[in-house]
């Protein structure tokens, strides 16, 4: 029977099986010989231990077309990352840090503030210009007067989406809003497998019918550190490729250089100066990494 893993706790997977339900598995001993360990999104297929009891065993795992480490997990198609407007104020830096995450690991991003109703529309061009100038598609909703949620929807459809953010941006809200109605309800998978209400604490694939699935992980907040070298960071800057271009040294780390293309392109307004600020940042802490590691 086939199958996508749906949720993984304690050495259990939760198999989703489209018009039959979510079974409870173990994954046979050869994964762990072969050190293969099965990811929430894994298409899987599975031996039925009991169909009354709901139970099975995982005996292989489908190709996969995408890996991500952080969060762990198999055959996303994009991230949806959800922060708030306010309450709590968004942390750009941390935002930015997200999108080097997901550039680094080749997943397109979606942006999504949440918490519209807070803010009035010079927030809204605030940062349009920034992030859709950096290529990247922003949606603005509101959660407690349930508006934008289909614009996301539209983004989801027939696709694989994880949708991520600090916590407290009402990520939850937006998770609950989209799976109401939908052929696997949260509530069917919370009695199975103990889902909290307001906060995830595992990651979980939810199946919203039409091969559309949402991936609800934890709130993150670590400041994350790209593994590729600091001279490469800007390539997980999109706006930054072109102008980089245009740099009259090659090697050129956009900091002190003269003649650096990225750093006109921050003066004439063409890269928001909050990205160049945060792109400055995490490339000193790369430095310092790096550095750390002669010492």
């Amino acid at each position: 029977m086939q199958g996508k893993i749906i949720k993984g706790i304690a050495g259990f997977y939760y198999v989703y099986v489209v018009d039959s339900g979510v079974y409870e598995c173990k994954a046979k001993g050869a994964f762990r010989k072969d050190k293969i360990k099965p990811l929430v999104g894994d298409d899987v297929e599975i031996d039925i231990i009991s169909e009354e009891e709901k139970t099975g065993n995982v005996i292989s795992i489908g190709p996969r077309k995408s890996e991500l480490i952080r969060p762990a997990v198999a055959n996303v198609d994009q991230a949806l990352l959800i922060f708030a407007t306010k309450n709590p104020e968004p942390n750009l830096n941390l935002l930015d840090r997200f999108l080097c995450m997901m550039e680094e690991q080749d997943v397109p991003v979606v942006i999504c503030f949440n918490k519209d109703d807070l803010v009035d529309d010079d927030f809204q061009k605030q940062i349009r210009d920034t992030y859709e100038r950096a290529g990247y598609k922003v949606i603005f909703t509101s959660a407690k007067n349930e508006e934008g949620i289909d614009k996301i929807k539209e983004v989801l459809k027939g696709k694989t989406s994880t949708v991520a953010g600090p916590s407290g941006v009402g990520k939850s809200s937006i998770v609950n809003l989209l799976t109401e109605g939908h052929s696997m309800e949260t509530g069917e998978v919370s009695t199975k497998i103990g889902r909290g209400k307001h906060t995830t604490r595992h990651s979980e694939l939810l199946y919203l019918g039409d091969d559309t699935y949402i991936m609800d992980t934890p709130g993150f907040s670590s400041l994350f550190v790209p593994k590729c070298d600091p001279v490469e960071l800007y390539a997980l800057f999109p706006e930054f490729i072109e102008p980089e271009q245009h740099c009259r040294f090659g090697g050129c780390v956009h900091y002190k250089e003269p003649g650096c293309g990225v750093k006109e392109a921050v003066e004439k307004g063409e890269i928001a100066a909050s990205r160049y600020e945060n792109y400055l940042q995490i490339y000193s802490e790369m430095v310092q990494q790096q550095n750390s590691k002669y010492r």
